[in-house]
């Protein structure tokens, strides 16, 4: 039993992602996550995947291909940090990363693919840390984390996104 992150284990917009995260156990959340986002991605098709419900908006591609490219972001600072590296890593910006990406060129069912493959890494690489290295911390951003607050922001981030892709991007 991980248990829940405590409030000062990272920065207060992180609560956004961390309160879509349930439960105790954010690894068996990761795991069951998948599977969802699985069948989310299965109602999608290669064309319906270049949708934008506005035009200054991501398209469904560009949508999953955030959350794949912002998981092993969070995954590589909690590696960073459970690791015991203490030097302070770099911002990461959401939209220098979709541009860079040219996500709207790669097919659906590659992006599909790419964040199956991601989220099993991130599954392994929690399924295998260390219990010391749960509450070790470190700063990104310029922001205090702890591996316990990102191994909960992962899936609450996906959470957050998936609701998203159902509200706004829905036929």
């Amino acid at each position: 039993m991980i248990g829940r992150p405590e409030a000062h284990e990272s920065a207060q917009y992180y609560s956004l992602y961390i309160d879509q995260a349930p439960g105790e156990d954010p690894v068996a959340l990761i795991e069951t996550q998948l599977d969802e986002c699985r069948t989310a991605c299965a109602t999608v098709s290669e064309e319906r995947s270049l949708y934008r419900y506005a035009p200054d908006k991501w398209s469904i591609r560009q949508l999953l291909n955030h959350i794949t490219d912002t998981e092993r972001a969070f995954a590589f600072r909690a590696l960073w940090f459970a690791r015991s590296f203490d030097a302070p890593l770099p911002g990461y910006d959401q939209n220098v990363a979709a541009a860079g990406a040219e996500a709207d060129r790669i097919s659906w069912a590659a992006h599909v693919e790419e964040f199956r493959a991601v989220r099993q890494s991130t599954i392994a690489l929690f399924r295998n840390m260390p219990p010391e290295a749960w509450s070790r911390s470190g700063i990104a951003s310029g922001t205090p984390f702890t591996v316990r607050a990102l191994a909960y922001i992962i899936p609450g981030h996906v959470a957050h996104h998936l609701r998203i892709l159902s509200e706004r991007y829905s036929p």
